[in-house]
């Protein structure tokens, strides 16, 4: 003999999940919403916040050269090989000591999965993500950066490193024509 409530209790089931999904559509219906409109206003209301990660550049010393060793460990943490580091020994002409010197430092920004693992394994504080996120080019060739001969100063927005424009919720960042 088959329960009879069975049916009317998968009903009843039925219908509370039923309101829960609608409860959560009501309640995100009325929340205030940030509408960004790209690319028309970019330049003037744009917000990008400041912890994004989207590229890795060198930082530099007030000399302009770089902080890098060529220590190797942040191509040694990361785990898809965005990084290559090509180096070499020299010997210092003043101490006549052999030490480390940077060749070339290749940063894939096609490969690479934004993880942060190399800037956390930096022990020098020579590299560090960046919140510009304009990347896009015609060939993935063009993705493959060079940091130790590029000097970044800064991306194609204006205060984007500081994170653009101030971010007002519940109102469209939208200039008016």
């Amino acid at each position: 003999m088959e329960n009879n409530n069975s049916y009317f209790g998968g009903i009843l089931v039925g219908i509370k999940s039923l309101m829960t999904g609608l409860k959560t559509t009501f309640k995100e219906y009325i929340t205030p919403k940030s509408t960004e409109q790209y690319p028309e206003n970019r330049k003037t209301t744009l917000h990008v916040a400041k912890r994004h990660r989207g590229r890795l550049v060198f930082k530099r010393n007030e000399d302009g050269s770089h902080k890098c060793t060529a220590c190797t460990l942040c191509e040694k943490t990361c785990p898809n090989g965005s990084i290559k580091i090509l180096s070499q020994m020299i010997t210092d002409e003043e101490t006549g000591k052999k030490k480390k010197s940077l060749v070339d430092y290749q940063y894939n920004l096609g490969d690479c999965m934004f993880c942060q693992l190399c800037t956390n394994a930096c022990n020098f504080d020579a590299i560090e993500f960046t919140n510009d996120f304009e990347n896009s080019t015609f060939t993935r060739e063009a993705l493959v950066i060079h940091l130790d001969k590029e000097q970044y100063k800064g991306g194609s927005l204006p205060q984007l490193i500081d994170g653009g424009a101030t971010l007002e919720i519940g109102k469209f960042n939208t200039k008016t024509k």
